[in-house]
């Protein structure tokens, strides 16, 4: 038997084991990236928010058009999708291995162009995300203040500025997702007081819009003037 030759010689065992472990290390260190199989299948990820809408309505007014929708992808395995209380959508569409994750998106994307206009007009206009990526969590990084003397808004607002895109221009990252405290307004309403006033909730909506118009008044000093102009104010 060849294991009796490995038994009675040990110093022959390890040097023909140590010349094998050398030999693979070589060949892990120059085999090309491209050599290596693709063992998960890719995912494309589409979200999508309607603001005040439970999940019933979420899933009949905007889950079931864009599933319908995306149903039938060219390469695609299956779907899932999740309706939250707080209006927020998501969809996973699966894709075969071994398919392009970019083309993949176009053709979800052009799927969904099909469908905006039987979105609701507030989805739309906050827009529709579409993204590749995986759906395994890589990392999970806490920030915290030792000291006590930053508060949680205050350490989102400075993730999102200095490591959120630092972070998404790493090569192989799809996304990166801040749960820290971000700024919201929930204003609850009195049925009773808008039904005598005649209001809707689309009333109190425009009326916020327009009170938070970013409006440009001009400027001082611009053309056309007589060439003696010193100061420009915008």
């Amino acid at each position: 038997m060849i294991s009796e030759v490995f038994i009675d010689r040990p110093r022959f065992a390890v040097v023909v084991s140590l010349v094998i472990s050398i030999a693979g290390l070589i060949a892990l260190l120059n085999i090309p990236v491209t050599q290596f199989p693709d063992i998960v299948p890719p995912q494309v990820n589409v979200r999508a928010n309607y603001p005040g809408a439970s999940a019933e309505t979420l899933e009949s007014a905007v889950a079931q058009p864009i599933e319908e929708a995306v149903n039938g992808v060219d390469r695609m395995l299956y779907m899932s999708s999740q309706s939250s209380g707080n209006g927020s959508y998501a969809l996973t569409v699966t894709f075969a291995i071994g398919s392009d994750p970019d083309m993949n998106m176009v053709n979800v994307q052009n799927r969904l162009k099909k469908v905006e206009s039987a979105l609701p007009a507030e989805v739309t206009r906050l827009g529709i995300d579409v993204d590749k990526s995986n759906s395994g969590m890589l990392k999970a990084i806490a920030f915290y203040s030792p000291d006590g003397s930053l508060d949680r808004l205050t350490l989102s607002n400075w993730v999102t500025s200095n490591v959120v895109d630092a972070v998404s221009r790493i090569p192989g990252v799809g996304n990166v997702q801040d749960f820290g405290s971000p700024y919201s307004m929930r204003i609850w309403l009195d049925a009773a007081r808008m039904s005598k006033l005649g209001l809707a909730p689309a009333d109190v909506i425009q009326a916020l819009s327009r009170q938070n118009l970013q409006a440009v008044v001009g400027e001082l000093g611009g053309p056309p003037t007589d060439g003696r102009q010193e100061l420009h104010f915008t």
